[in-house]
């Protein structure tokens, strides 16, 4: 049984996170360019099932979704009619919710964390607050992609890269690694996101990669290089095609989502930093399943499904994300992450939000 000392401490450590993701949600919500849909969901404030509250006859579920409406929404609407089983969603800042999360605790009335990075829901693991999720489901992705304690799995892939107009610039331009754009050649051509949550993951990554006094100098590099600051990886990409910067510091799936609507003259295109470069990281959206949970099951049935061959497919196909289940093709415009051969980070450890705000403020780049 737990000591009063024990349970003191793991308290204090809660309300710790807390602070941190609150402060993360303050500095990165208007800027979160996978959270609340764009449209106004009506479910991403207050009560989290006021999506729906009728009860299917198999069950009904919980969901707090740090990936918007737009991007999952489908998805969610073919898990229901595939089986039948009731979702309320709530949508918002993935930060948000994770604060919301360990705020709640064991009062959580979610059944499932939908969240669009590993740090998040490390956060929420490290604080307790997650159960373990059966092996044969966990052993469906590869391990660098699952929790190392088996409390949530990755199931869809994202890739930091550098985004750089095609009409100044050629891949031979650009350096080998993303240490090296701190060169004063870069100086005013530059666009990055401080106050994105992709961005601020990856400044973890690159702690743990490089080193506490390798990442402070390429923040104080990069910001002496006159970076201009952007709200989220859109508006850079945007930029960047618009030629109001020639390079800036991404998600890789924008880019193919502008080259969808806008067709294949858009002046804009990725392109990936050597193999194991910290500037190309594989981060994951991933789920959870809470330990206070009433409908344990139905959620074990949630994130089995969003493993499936279906699941994988519409991530590959309609947010040109990466499929993380081994044998379901990528789609056919990405590069295959064995060809890519990322850094080697482990992403249970990117729940270290607070280290990388932290720094990122003594810098000067955020508040």
């Amino acid at each position: 049984m737990p000591t009063v000392r024990t349970f003191r401490r793991r308290t204090a450590a809660i309300f710790s996170l807390v602070a941190v993701l609150a402060l993360s949600f303050g500095v990165a919500c208007s800027s979160d360019d996978d959270g609340p849909s764009a449209a106004g969901d009506p479910t991403a404030e207050g009560d989290p099932t006021a999506s729906g509250s009728v009860t299917g006859d198999a069950g009904s579920l919980t969901v707090y979704s740090g990936r918007s409406q737009d991007l999952v929404g489908p998805l969610l609407e073919q898990f229901e009619a595939d089986t039948g089983i009731q979702v309320n969603v709530r949508y918002a800042d993935t930060a948000q919710l994770a604060a919301t999360i360990l705020e709640e605790g064991s009062r959580s009335p979610a059944d499932v964390f939908f969240a669009q990075d590993a740090g998040a829901l490390g956060a929420v693991e490290g604080a307790g607050l997650l159960t373990a999720i059966d092996a044969s489901v966990l052993e469906r992705v590869p391990e660098r992609y699952r929790s190392p304690h088996g409390e949530w799995v990755g199931v869809s892939g994202r890739v930091r890269t550098v985004v750089y107009n095609t009409e100044v610039l050629t891949p031979d331009d650009l350096p080998a690694s993303i240490l090296d754009f701190t060169d004063p050649r870069w100086s005013g051509r530059i666009g990055w996101a401080p106050t994105n949550g992709s961005f601020q993951a990856f400044v973890t990554a690159l702690r743990l990669s490089e080193g506490e006094d390798a990442a402070r100098a390429w923040l104080e590099g990069i910001k002496d290089n006159g970076a201009i600051e952007y709200p989220n990886n859109p508006a850079i990409v945007a930029a960047v095609a618009a030629g109001e910067i020639e390079v800036g510091f991404v998600n890789h799936y924008y880019v193919h989502r502008f080259i969808a609507e806008e067709g294949e003259d858009f002046e804009a295109r990725n392109y990936y930093t050597a193999p194991g470069d910290v500037g190309t990281l594989v981060n994951v959206a991933g789920v959870g399943i809470l330990g206070s949970s009433d409908s344990p099951s139905v959620a074990v049935t949630f994130v089995d499904y969003l493993l499936s061959e279906s699941a994988q497919e519409y991530f590959s196909r309609e947010t040109f994300e990466y499929p993380l289940v081994p044998g379901i093709e990528a789609n056919a415009d990405l590069a295959s992450i064995e060809e890519l051969d990322p850094v080697d980070v482990d992403l249970g450890n990117l729940a270290d939000l607070q280290g990388s705000l932290t720094l990122m403020s003594e810098v000067g780049i955020l508040p």
